[in-house]
């Protein structure tokens, strides 16, 4: 008797510390923060337009059709002329098909050169840009703005 009583002490708390193992993930889109490379400033870019499937969850959405003149109300990011930064995600749970950056002055887009390490230099052109940053992954795509000032 006193071995049944035991092992069932022993499997219950098998099972109840299998339960406290468990993790709870995250499957929203990625947060994306311009990091300075010069220092350690980092500033942290809106999702506008969201088209994401979460893991084992339902599809997230979010549209705004007019993204540059949404852009503009937003806080001013200021950054010196000909700076370099780094696009950096929170977390990273899917596979990057494509990444892009544009800078949108006046109706003009500017697409930018974007290194392997997920790097830009913003033009030496002073003025008041917009950031549009575009994430295509395999959970879906996301997208990301800054009013940029550059002086």
């Amino acid at each position: 008797m006193r071995n049944y009583i035991k092992s069932f002490l022993c499997l219950f708390l098998t099972f109840f510390m299998t339960g406290c193992i468990g993790e709870d993930y995250d499957f929203t889109p990625p947060t994306l923060t311009l990091m300075n490379t010069d220092s350690v400033d980092s500033v942290e870019l809106t999702e506008t337009n969201i088209d994401w499937r979460g893991k084992n969850s339902k599809p997230l959405g979010k549209e705004i059709k007019e993204v540059v003149d949404f852009t503009r109300e937003q806080k001013e990011l200021t950054f010196p002329s000909g700076q370099q930064v780094d696009l950096l995600f929170d977390s990273e749970d899917f596979a990057v098909e494509e990444l892009r950056a544009f800078l949108w002055l006046g109706n003009e887009k500017l697409q930018l050169d974007m290194g392997e390490n997920r790097s830009f230099t913003f033009p030496k052109g002073k003025g008041s840009y917009v950031l549009e940053v575009d994430l295509q992954t395999d959970r879906g795509n996301a997208q990301y703005v800054g009013n940029i000032v550059i002086e």
